[in-house]
């Protein structure tokens, strides 16, 4: 079940990234959550410089037409364009390099040295995993293990 969801998310990714980039945006992350009649696709989009709402509004009619051609989602859902925002997701390999040094939070699959929820300073990245500082202690965590992860700032020093 869960490499049928993960090839789905695949496909759909690859349907909007290439859209969402002829337009200068990038697609940083996808999420479609809930069931049936409360489903939501929720699209994070980012460039250089950021996003503003009118960017949003207007990826938001592209892929709208798009998903309307090609009908990949079955049923009803509601389509969401965000920015990243302060606690930006990170999906692809390339997001967690640039967050080498920053403060992430990391939910796991499969609990990783006895934590499903690991938030610390990301140290290094590698091909397939990446390992976090957590009061001290280093937690190896691999990419395939991650359900979710974001930027996870301490608001203290952000304000």
């Amino acid at each position: 079940m869960i490499n049928e969801a993960s090839d789905f998310r695949h496909k759909l990714y690859e349907l909007l990234d290439e859209t969402i980039d002829s337009y200068g945006y990038e697609l940083v992350h996808l999420e479609l959550m809930g069931r049936e009649k409360s489903r939501v696709l929720r699209l994070y989009i980012d460039a250089p410089g950021g996003v503003t709402l009118d960017d949003c509004v207007f990826i938001s009619q592209q892929v709208s037409s798009l998903l309307d051609v090609e009908d990949p989602i079955e049923g009803n859902y509601s389509l969401e364009v965000s920015s990243p925002g302060i606690e930006r997701p990170l999906a692809k390999k390339e997001h967690f390099e640039e967050a080498i040094g920053e403060r992430i939070e990391v939910a796991t699959l499969v609990k990783c040295d006895g934590r499903r929820k690991i938030l610390g300073q990301l140290l290094t990245v590698a091909d397939h995993s990446l390992e976090v500082d957590v009061e001290g202690a280093t937690i190896k965590i691999n990419m395939n293990n991650i359900r979710r992860a974001r930027l996870k700032p301490n608001l203290d020093e952000v304000i």
